[in-house]
């Protein structure tokens, strides 16, 4: 079979060529035609594509702008841009490429998917949502269209309009662990504790041992006051992550609850030793220090004092803007004065 691309095609590309030809071919027929642009415009995708498979992008979208300006209406040809620029992580015109491809055919599920998750790359959650919706309407079987939409609706602080995709997520397929574990933050969101646990541990019944899941109960245990339930569990995640940061300052918080001031500092060391930038723990630290420093008549440790100061300093350099900051100020100026 002759090759006609520097020597370098090989059967498979020729057929795989051959293959989007038909398809692109009757395509363009049943929209009305087949006339010298169109079929132009064909010929350049189907460049493309060889192109694409040969790793070479750039001649890729060379020959698929060439298409689409020929044929503004080749739905084909500003999907496959919009493949291309998303792999190589120029989101913009990714976006730009999809939001084309689903004006020219607005039944392209794989399209309003793609733009989707481009949206939800870029942070811009409500755009995401209203493409995943219509992802979900084309194909409403499709379970990755549904978990995506119930995140992003998460995202925008929807939490009804999640629940109900996250339900339908569930229904598709029962058995995905990730599903509940999204299930129980919305309803940890909402503050609906007792929900968030029954569904973390469900997730936990599917997926047993998953150091998120189990982080995330512990943190639902914690803010129920079930201290020795959460110890537990976050103990467990650190055998398994021993480098698990947010286990170890979890872990720290919930041993101050339980009057443990030696281990907490032990915890929330080991912490901001794995993560240095990790305000909270640095915050949580400092309070450690102190109630480690406090003895039984109200007198308090001068370098254990010294110590929590400096831990307050510290999250607040990394955090100037943390929730409570002028409390955490007031404490400073209260104990630097003791």
């Amino acid at each position: 079979m002759s090759n006609n691309m520097d020597g370098r095609l090989t059967d498979k590309h020729c057929f795989a060529a051959m293959r989007v030809l038909c398809v692109c071919t009757v395509g363009l027929l049943v929209a009305g035609g087949c006339g010298q642009n169109q079929q132009r415009s064909v010929d350049l995708y189907v460049d493309a594509v060889m192109f694409k498979e040969l790793n070479e992008n750039e001649k890729a979208v060379e020959k698929l702008n060439s298409a689409v300006k020929l044929n503004k209406h080749f739905s084909l040809g500003y999907s496959m841009l919009g493949d291309i620029y998303q792999e190589t992580g120029d989101y913009e015109k990714s976006v730009a490429s999809y939001e084309k491809a689903t004006e020219m055919n607005p039944w392209s599920f794989k399209d309003y998917f793609n733009l989707g998750r481009v949206y939800q790359i870029r942070k811009e959650f409500t755009q995401a949502v209203e493409a995943y919706v219509k992802a979900c309407e084309i194909k409403p079987d499709y379970l990755e269209a549904h978990i995506n939409a119930a995140k992003v609706y998460y995202e925008i602080k929807d939490y009804n309009s999640a629940l109900i995709y996250g339900g339908r997520a569930e229904k598709i397929d029962p058995n995905v662990g990730e599903i509940p574990k999204m299930l129980g933050d919305i309803y940890e969101s909402r503050e609906s504790y007792d929900q968030a646990i029954a569904l973390y541990k469900h997730a936990l019944e599917i997926d047993s041992n998953n150091p998120e899941i189990m982080t995330s109960l512990a943190v639902a245990y914690l803010k129920t006051g079930r201290y020795n339930d959460a110890k537990e569990l976050l103990t467990s995640v650190i055998q398994i992550r021993p480098d698990n940061s947010t286990a170890y300052r979890h872990l720290g918080f919930c041993l101050l609850q339980l009057k443990d001031a030696d281990e907490s500092v032990e915890s929330y060391s080991k912490a901001v030793e794995i993560d240095g930038k990790d305000w909270e723990s640095h915050r949580g630290l400092g309070v450690a220090y102190i109630l480690q420093g406090k003895s039984e008549d109200g007198t308090i440790d001068e370098s254990l004092k010294a110590k929590a100061i400096q831990q307050w300093h510290l999250s607040l350099e990394i955090n100037p803007d943390q929730p409570k900051s002028e409390k955490l100020l007031k404490l400073i100026q209260y104990y630097s004065k003791k």
